[in-house]
């Protein structure tokens, strides 16, 4: 549940230079994390639906029919009066990203728009921190925790982005990830850090019972707590894979990371044999993502 986006991607060839061109590309893309979670889901087998709301104009069309064309069934609101959400992603060396946010209808999405079928059958309701930022949106996912738990569901949250998160501080980013009380917890090494300060990364625990710390092509810390209160902490490495632009790796690691994590709780796998499949299947993900075609978003 969350946002569904135009990436308006700027990759320049060189350094960015004030006053005048250089070379690149500026390529069109659907985007938003909740959406890419949500198409990497189903590319994988998951039968997913997407909770967002889009404007009433043809950014909104074109990206509704592009997460259909990736098998996700879209539960997605028409807002009035709001373009759809558009990001600006401006790659650097190395495929790192900064990002102007220019969030528009995806913001809007209201507690009552969100109907108790679509949770009814869930398993897993996925939301980034975003969609529990402001008002309404962050209203909205609040109820979509809540009609999840109602389902029967578990809940998995990704920290996402760290400005986003701390803009009203640390002590109200922890409540907010406190309120949730996530069954799993997915952060970056940055944003673990941002969240806990210089406390030690094993303190996620305190906000979930299953934490994933994700350092690109260093791998992943996973920890979690045992039944016997005891508490697991291992690594999980990954090949690195050349990029240009690493936007949405993250989101295709939450999705293959949660796939076979619901694998072994249905096979009742340990949970130290479960979580190691499980953070590999997110290396795997992650890497498809990276290395395979992305599709230019069409907009006619």
């Amino acid at each position: 549940m969350g946002d569904l986006v135009l990436d308006t991607v700027l990759a320049p060839e060189r350094g960015l230079e004030t006053g005048t061109d250089v070379p690149g590309r500026v390529v069109l893309r659907q985007g938003g994390s909740a959406a890419n979670t949500a198409r990497w889901l189903a590319r994988l087998g998951a039968r997913t639906s997407l909770v967002a709301a889009v404007g009433r104009d043809p950014i909104g069309r074109a990206l509704v029919a592009a997460i259909r064309e990736d098998g996700v069934t879209p539960r997605v609101v028409r807002v009035a009066g709001r373009p759809s959400g558009r990001i600006g992603v401006v790659v650097g060396a190395g495929g790192e990203r900064s990002f102007v946010a220019d969030r528009g209808a995806a913001d809007e999405l209201r507690p009552e728009d969100l109907r108790d079928d679509w949770f009814a059958a869930a398993d897993i309701v996925h939301l980034p921190a975003y969609s529990l930022l402001g008002e309404p949106l962050g209203l909205a996912g609040q109820r979509a925790v809540d009609l999840g738990r109602a389902a029967g569901a578990i809940v998995s949250l990704d920290l996402a982005s760290i400005a986003p998160l701390l803009a009203r501080g640390r002590r109200a980013a922890r409540a907010l990830v406190t309120r949730v009380g996530a069954d799993v917890l997915f952060a970056t090494a940055a944003e673990t850090e941002a969240l806990l300060g210089r406390y030690a990364v094993d303190d996620l625990l305190e906000y979930a019972p299953i934490a994933v710390v994700k350092r690109g092509a260093q791998g992943a810390t996973v920890l979690a707590r045992q039944a016997d209160g005891e508490r697991l902490r291992f690594e999980v490495a990954t090949k690195a894979v050349a990029t240009t632009d690493s936007t949405g790796a993250g989101d295709a690691f939450d999705a293959g990371f949660l796939v076979a994590w619901q694998a072994a709780q249905l096979n009742a796998l340990p949970l130290p044999a479960g979580l190691h499949r499980a953070a590999l299947a997110g290396h795997r993900a992650a890497a498809r993502h990276l290395s395979g075609p992305r599709l230019e978003l069409q907009l006619g």
